[in-house]
């Protein structure tokens, strides 16, 4: 079964990458043809905001009347344009390469045919520094790093043992009793986590981006057709930002204060009393033991075991349910439903108090974005890989990380002169039925 699975579990995010990339696509095909810059269309918003940051730390230049020309050739695009970086209002202006310049050129076309691709080079790019971080953590571990992730755990013990939440042993052992329900909380634990991540930003981007397109196209022919998601690019932008933060004060934590989870409490081999107190609570390795259900996202030598504070499975779950339940739904979705409650002014019904309660699609989100939380907190827990406490800072984690993503937007002056290197235009974001103009000229 280890040896499929070794195969089937990347074709699982392999599929999820290539599907998302597909359904993502830009479905207006006239579009992967090359054409004149001249064709393009920008918004009179767009035009008016002269000398403004926006999202991206693009600064406008209304003096540079190239800059507002929708008639510019891609021959006469300027070589530079600026950038607005900084961080808690401090900011500053720098100058990057215009990468508009290869707009015409084939992978920037194909880009813009397939702009889902952009984002599996982003969760790419942040799953491999994410985890050769942790391979290098676990390469350099020592046994000083073993006694002091050891220690650690303990006094998380010790601490949720004063403010009384130690319930990590009854847990597990109330699901234990059930061979069944055992099985696939493991499997839940080992393999959601990196698809049902995937799965959430492929969906999220089709709903922020890819519907509003096609909305948009429909809506040419038959406006009252026009269906588009009220959640534009820039909520999908921050969620995958969000992501990123979380992966990077989880790697700073988990490497400035190491902490074994659960089960290798029992493993500790060591006689002194530390080693004693470990191995006296219990805890059983349900995921990896003979009837456990690793995967190779747990399994792998370069897996850093000493990573249980913060716990990014129930951080990047809360991320996924809170955006999942607070999604902003179409006019048309969210009409609240209301009933007459019987027995009331029955002479009069239209006096009557109603009982009002959300669209049936505002319900079903909030259900999906409770559950899915709820779901990994009892499997990291239930499987002894976690704390609560993990959980506690992972949620803490995902806070700070909602709060403070636009700090990784100065990151986006090192992808300019990324592109720049190998002459690609990134594709750029819709808003309505807009494209959002996002080269300013210096």
């Amino acid at each position: 079964m280890g040896g499929v699975g070794a195969v089937a579990e990347p074709l699982v995010v392999i599929f999820l990458l290539f599907g998302g990339t597909w359904i993502n696509r830009d479905f207006n095909p006239g579009r992967f043809r090359r054409r004149p810059v001249d064709q393009r269309r920008f918004s009179e918003d767009d035009l008016e905001h002269g000398g403004k940051v926006d999202r991206d730390g693009l600064v406008d230049n209304p003096l540079d009347s190239r800059s507002t020309s929708p008639s510019l050739l891609a021959s006469e695009e300027p070589k530079w344009r600026e950038r607005s970086i900084g961080a808690w209002g401090i900011r500053k202006r720098v100058t990057t390469p215009n990468t508009r310049r290869f707009k015409g050129y084939f992978l920037s076309r194909l880009l813009e045919r397939f702009p889902f691709l952009v984002e599996c080079w982003y969760w790419a790019l942040i799953y491999w520094v994410y985890q050769l971080g942790r391979a290098a953590s676990a390469v350099w571990i020592v046994e000083g790093t073993v006694f002091a992730a050891r220690k650690h755990a303990l006094q998380v013990i010790a601490v949720e043992e004063k403010m009384h939440i130690f319930w990590e042993l009854p847990i597990q052992q109330f699901f234990m009793k059930s061979d069944f329900m055992m099985k696939w909380i493991n499997r839940t634990y080992s393999f959601i986590h990196i698809p049902g991540s995937i799965a959430f930003l492929v969906w999220l981007f089709y709903y922020t981006n890819t519907r509003n397109r096609v909305a948009n196209t429909r809506s040419e022919n038959s406006p009252s057709e026009s269906k588009e998601s009220p959640a534009g690019p820039h909520l999908y932008e921050a969620r995958r930002r969000t992501m990123a933060f979380c992966n990077l004060l989880a790697f700073i934590i988990f490497t400035l204060w190491p902490c074994m989870p659960p089960r290798l409490l029992s493993a500790d081999t060591s006689d002194d009393e530390a080693g004693k107190l470990a191995r006296s609570y219990g805890f059983i390795d349900t995921v990896h033991g003979p009837k456990g259900q690793g995967s190779i996202w747990t399994d792998n030598r370069f897996t850093n075991k000493f990573a249980a504070m913060p716990s990014l499975h129930f951080g990047y779950s809360l991320l996924i349910g809170l955006t999942i339940a607070t999604i902003p739904l179409n006019p048309l979705h969210s009409t609240p439903i209301s009933y007459i409650l019987p027995g009331f002014n029955r002479s009069h019904p239209q006096l009557a108090p109603k009982l009002t309660l959300p669209s049936w699609r505002r319900m079903a989100c909030g259900f999906i974005g409770t559950l899915y939380p709820s779901i990994i907190l009892v499997c990291i827990v239930a499987t002894a890989n976690h704390f609560i406490l993990d959980a506690v800072l992972g949620a803490m984690v995902c806070g700070v990380a909602w709060w403070g993503n636009d700090v990784l937007l100065n990151l986006l002056v090192v992808e300019d002169w990324f592109l720049a290197g190998v002459r690609i235009h990134k594709p750029e974001r819709w808003v309505g039925e807009v494209e959002e103009r996002s080269v300013v000229v210096n």
